[in-house]
């Protein structure tokens, strides 16, 4: 493992009860290091060697350049309890992503992060690595909300700064983050820079630091069912904006299946899958409808979720995740909505 300098290093802070208010690190807690990375051996060995006697919980998250599979993916955040390792995606390259890549594609290592589609988009078509295994705070959020017996919009996606200032999760203020949204606004290319800087260093770790603490409390309020619609929605998040039809699924892990005890009565869940439709030339527009209407219609008769590319792309498809009676009736209005009068 690589030695720290100082600019690799930092205070790093320990959430605080629901209630804090920053994220300055409290002076009774020792401070946790982060190491840049630019080699495989910089990082633990229980992260490059997967193994069902050692499983590991890391929170993880990805910076780059407009991160999708066209951008460029720049730094990769892995967040143990005791350390934070920046893996350099830039200066270790394809031999350093080579060497993470079992471990994102384990079994045996749960990645918790907060809105996996991007990120797994650019780890595929970038690097080829089928981002595995993972607990997506923003599905469980969602569920939890569900859960409870609060459903937010169909449009609403809680972001990771408001997640954080949940009393009921961190009850933290995230301020940095607009600061450097500000600053990437400014410069496209702000994670680009070498050596990295101090300001890049923290607002990367800040990004994962929370991220084990958060899992911790949001895994205790989900119950059986909730905690296989997490496993299973994370599964196909992760595939959605790298699957372009329906064959590309094959080469990706099997979905966990719905377990044994919840089969039982009356109140078996059903099974969700992933559809991709192809929308042809000069359609997509109808098919969002004004504002999005069209598809938030859908979304509410349907009850199930449709994604779109966007401005990041594929530009000619249409994501589809849930149920499969509901996902087949939201396939029948969108190819509805695509035909010609």
């Amino acid at each position: 493992m690589a030695s720290s300098s100082p600019a690799q290093r930092a205070h790093v802070p320990i959430p605080p009860e629901p209630g804090g208010r920053s994220l300055t690190q409290e002076a009774n807690e020792p401070p946790v290091p982060i190491h840049i990375v630019t080699e495989p051996l910089q990082l633990p060995a229980d992260f490059l060697n997967p193994s069902p006697d050692k499983k590991l919980v890391i929170g993880f998250d990805c910076e780059g350049v407009d991160l999708c599979r066209n951008g460029k993916l720049c730094i990769m955040q892995i967040a143990f309890s005791n350390a934070i390792y920046l893996v350099d995606v830039i200066e270790g390259g394809a031999m350093l992503m080579k060497a993470c890549k079992p471990a994102l594609e384990s079994n045996y290592i749960t990645k918790v992060i907060h809105d996996c589609k991007r990120d797994s988009e650019a780890l595929y078509f970038q690097f080829g690595i089928r981002l595995h295994n993972v607990v997506d705070t923003q599905i469980a959020y969602s569920l939890i909300e569900e859960q409870e017996g609060r459903r937010r919009p169909l449009d609403d996606y809680i972001s990771f700064v408001s997640l954080l200032a949940d009393p009921r999760y961190c009850g933290i203020s995230y301020d940095e983050k607009e600061e450097v949204r500000v600053l990437m606004r400014q410069d496209p290319k702000f994670w680009t820079y070498r050596p990295m800087t101090e300001l890049m260093i923290r607002a990367a770790a800040d990004d994962v630091r929370f991220l084990l603490y958060l899992y911790h409390k949001l895994m205790g309020k989900l119950n059986q069912r909730s905690l296989w619609h997490l496993a299973v929605r994370g599964a196909l998040y992760c595939r959605c904006l790298c699957c372009m039809n329906d064959t590309d699924f094959a080469d990706w892990p099997t979905v966990p299946p719905i377990p044994d005890n919840l089969k039982l009565g009356d109140q078996c869940p059903d099974e969700e899958i992933l559809s991709v439709l192809d929308v042809p030339p000069g359609k997509m527009g109808r098919v969002i409808g004004r504002k999005g209407a069209s598809i938030l219609a859908i979304k509410e008769a349907c009850n199930a979720e449709i994604l779109i590319g966007g401005a990041k792309g594929p530009p000619d498809k249409i994501f589809v995740i849930g149920p499969v009676k509901e996902v087949r009736k939201a396939e029948a209005i969108l190819r509805g909505r695509m035909t010609d009068y």
